[in-house]
């Protein structure tokens, strides 16, 4: 075998070797490359308490309660199914109630969510692609320029 003949079958080894590699790692996260779930899909998906998740949607109106020191408890929706999350923390100045939301933390055994961050949007007219994207699909999409 020539010189150019090695080379060539060390990089097509080298190649083989790497597209195997990639292949394995996006099958061991093809559950975690989602960026969040929606609460109706948390529910299908039955995921097992204490699990790492971020949960997408919006704030249910009416259902932000704020005990003392610095617990606050709210509903997460996407008008499909609701789930309820717990925070200690301070909220981002833009939280409130009707506005899209992406919460980080663990289910817990009882079915509430304890969030360990809690992430709003940073104008009038945005909110994360993935809520719109789901709140699309379910056919509850307002669109800009509508009042909620």
């Amino acid at each position: 075998m020539t010189r150019k003949g090695k080379r060539l079958a060390l990089i097509s080894g080298a190649l083989a070797v790497l597209a195997i590699a990639v292949g394995l790692v996006l099958f061991a996260l093809r559950d975690n490359i989602v960026f969040f779930y929606s609460p109706a899909e948390l529910a299908q998906k039955r995921v097992a308490p204490g699990t790492r998740l971020r949960i997408g949607g919006l704030v249910k109106e009416g259902s932000v309660q704020r005990g003392d020191d610095r617990n606050v408890a709210f509903t997460v929706t996407d008008r499909t199914a609701d789930l309820s999350v717990t925070y200690k923390g301070l909220l981002p100045d833009l939280f409130r109630e009707g506005q899209g939301v992406v919460v980080d933390g663990t289910l817990g055994a009882d079915g509430a969510f304890r969030a360990d961050s809690v992430l709003a949007k940073h104008d009038e007219r945005y909110m994360p692609r993935e809520v719109a994207d789901s709140l699309k699909k379910q056919g509850v999409w307002q669109g800009e320029g509508t009042k909620k």
